[in-house]
């Protein structure tokens, strides 16, 4: 498996300063929500590194610094490729799930769902096998091209691993 990814930053003289990570993530959250408030669109780019970083903390994975391997982080022995959608309004339905690494080695998928706020709101995670299988049933469809699984889709495929108001659910 890949090493976990470090940073110069995350140390102090040597020794490691796990609040230095958690501080700018934070400040990227209030950055991102900040943005989309000004000017209705989301921050580019930004969402990724926020829910990567909560994922890791939230389900204890570490991130991986090699991203061409097809996973962001280990984890209880997986592989796991982390993906995040930012809801700003629940009553709009079609949201997808970003272009998965089929080619790659992974074992799951964890999607990260926040709210308007950058925070997270569920956590859900499948497994290769079950994605797999349900992508190859959606093969045809016009819309696999635009990311092949909706995000109820995987939600109903996957299993709720966390949420805000009980944690992590094992």
């Amino acid at each position: 498996m890949a090493e976990p990814k470090s940073n110069d930053n995350d140390k102090q003289g040597g020794e490691e300063n796990p609040y230095a990570v958690d501080k700018l993530i934070s400040q990227a959250r209030q950055l991102a929500a900040d943005y989309w408030r000004a000017t209705g669109k989301p921050l580019p780019g930004i969402s990724a590194e926020i829910a990567e970083n909560d994922a890791a903390r939230l389900l204890d994975l570490e991130l991986v610094g090699d991203r061409e391997a097809g996973y962001d982080a280990v984890g209880r022995g997986r592989r796991v490729q982390i993906k995040c959608r930012t809801i700003f309004d629940e009553s709009k339905s079609g949201h997808r799930l970003g272009q998965l690494k089929l080619d790659k080695d992974w074992d799951s998928v964890v999607l990260v769902l926040m709210d308007d706020s950058y925070e997270p709101t569920e956590i859900y995670e499948a497994g290769r096998d079950v994605i797999t299988a349900t992508i190859d049933e959606a093969a045809a469809s016009k819309r696999s091209k635009r990311g092949p699984l909706s995000i109820a889709r995987f939600k109903a495929i996957g299993r709720l691993v966390w949420t805000r108001e009980e944690g992590r659910l094992d």
